[in-house]
């Protein structure tokens, strides 16, 4: 039997005395240190002492098409105040800057070479994010103890991003889901999804309605569109196929784009035996769905 994973305690500390400056955040038993800041305290992260070792950083913002949630770019430098600097005045899309370095002198050049790349690598097979990085990046050959030293600072690093609320390092079917596979089905519709804790997943494979009902909502149309365009949703016979997993905000999202018309994925999406999502909530949260406390009329 596999044990039980022990628990972890992660500690944020409001560096300015409130959530829209600096946040610095340490783990228990760890050398490593996060600093996360909007870019309209650019400034006072930049003044921070530290910041004066080595780091790996993440820039964060909003994409364009709205075809997923972030652009992200990802970067590696023995000199932060320079190269952020750079950054803050080159780079136009990002809002949120996060820098992950050491509080000793374990981490040199070829370890933040090594994490920028499995970062970017980690990303590009996610497919959870818009990179913006130019090139893949280029691991450095690393002895077997500093590829182990590297790979344990990583682990740490994926804990943590989350916690700053970013999701694009862990691909959509290796999120812990809170239900079973449901089904949809519908005029020209099958598909299947599991909800996961950052959103809801359809899985590759389901096939989508081609044609929309005039009263979609024009988010719904202008999602369908992207998706075809970046290949994600394609021509199979009367369908449209959904290629890879994809993360939706919603149920109801992931539900309108499938039946091509404004949905309640609360009850459009089923598991096995005719239960609704909803009431799967209803019962994980000890509710019932007939007007009782913890119900939603």
């Amino acid at each position: 039997m596999t044990p039980k994973p022990l628990g972890t305690s992660i500690r944020i500390f409001l560096a300015d005395g409130g959530a829209d400056g600096v946040w610095v955040v340490e783990k228990s038993n760890w050398t490593g240190k996060a600093l996360m800041a909007p870019r309209t305290r650019f400034g006072d992260l930049r003044a921070r002492s530290d910041l004066d070792g080595p780091g790996v950083y993440l820039l964060i913002g909003p994409t364009e098409s709205g075809l997923l949630a972030n652009r992200v770019y990802i970067g590696e430098t023995d000199d932060l105040p320079g190269r952020l600097d750079s950054h803050n005045k080159n780079k136009d899309f990002w809002n949120r800057a996060i820098v992950f370095t050491s509080k000793d002198a374990n981490l040199n050049k070829a370890h933040i070479r090594y994490l920028e790349a499995r970062l970017i690598g980690l990303a590009t097979v996610a497919k959870r994010a818009e990179l913006d990085n130019g090139n893949l990046g280029s691991s450095p050959p690393l002895s077997e103890p500093d590829t182990a030293e590297a790979e344990a600072f990583l682990a740490e690093m994926l804990l943590i991003y989350p916690v700053l609320g970013v999701q694009v390092f862990q691909k959509a079917e290796e999120q812990p889901s809170s239900s079973e596979r449901l089904k949809l089905v519908g005029r020209d519709t099958k598909a299947e999804g599991t909800e996961t804790a950052d959103g809801f997943v359809v899985h590759a494979g389901s096939l989508a309605r081609p044609i929309e009902v005039p009263s979609i909502h024009a988010y719904g149309t202008q999602l369908r569109a992207a998706l075809r365009d970046k290949g994600l949703l394609v021509e199979d016979g009367k369908y449209l196929r959904l290629t890879e997993d994809y993360v939706f905000s919603s149920p109801s999202t992931a539900a309108m784009v499938m039946l091509g018309r404004t949905s309640n994925g609360r009850v459009e999406w089923k598991a096995a035996g005719g239960k609704t999502l909803k009431d799967l909530q209803d019962a994980q949260s000890g509710g019932q769905s007939n007007g009782r406390p913890g119900s939603e009329q």
